[in-house]
């Protein structure tokens, strides 16, 4: 399964992010699966592909040619798609993923799994928008998707697609992955 896993390319100021990624990327590759990504070697971009390489797994990183350019590259992974704009980023990413996750990251993350989360709800696609809720990271967003349903702008069966995980395990059991 491909797995694209959008993140801060920043660490964040507490240790429970960079041990988010860890826990995330030994799952990715101790499951068979295959991480694409944006590519980056920084923050918890590089953290994350670091855990999966290491469990011999396989990465993917889809990185447009600017950042490459200005040296952000993850150049051990094993291969890099380069693209021209952070849409088509997006869009090759979303087309090559079988599930989304979104780990905490800034304000790109948010844009990442913003579009998978919209696609979803335009029915264009079934597969899982997750959300790594750890340490209630994403509390304020998922409050703001149910005042969304609860004044009809998002709804329900939209809202109900889109998973809020507390833990690894609820991850693997929205993939289908009972490992």
């Amino acid at each position: 399964m491909n797995i694209t896993v959008y993140l801060g390319a920043r660490e964040g100021n507490e240790p429970v992010f960079r041990e988010t990624a860890l826990e995330v990327g030994r799952w990715i590759a101790q499951a068979g699966h295959r991480l694409i990504y944006g590519g980056s070697r920084i923050g918890l971009m590089g953290v994350l592909a670091d855990a999966v390489m290491e469990g011999g797994g396989e990465v993917i990183g889809v990185e447009p040619q600017f950042f490459i350019d200005d040296g952000f590259l993850h150049e051990e992974i094993t291969k890099t798609i380069p693209t021209e704009t952070m849409a088509e980023r997006r869009l090759l990413m979303m087309d090559m993923g079988d599930a989304y996750i979104a780990l905490p990251g800034g304000i790109g993350t948010l844009d990442e799994i913003s579009e998978a989360i919209v696609m979803a709800s335009l029915g264009k696609h079934k597969k899982p928008c997750i959300l790594y809720n750890k340490n209630g990271y994403y509390n304020l967003l998922r409050d703001l998707f149910d005042q969304m349903t609860q004044y009809e702008f998002m709804a329900k069966e939209a809202r109900d697609r889109i998973i809020f995980a507390d833990t690894l395990e609820d991850i693997q059991r929205a993939v289908g992955d009972s490992r």
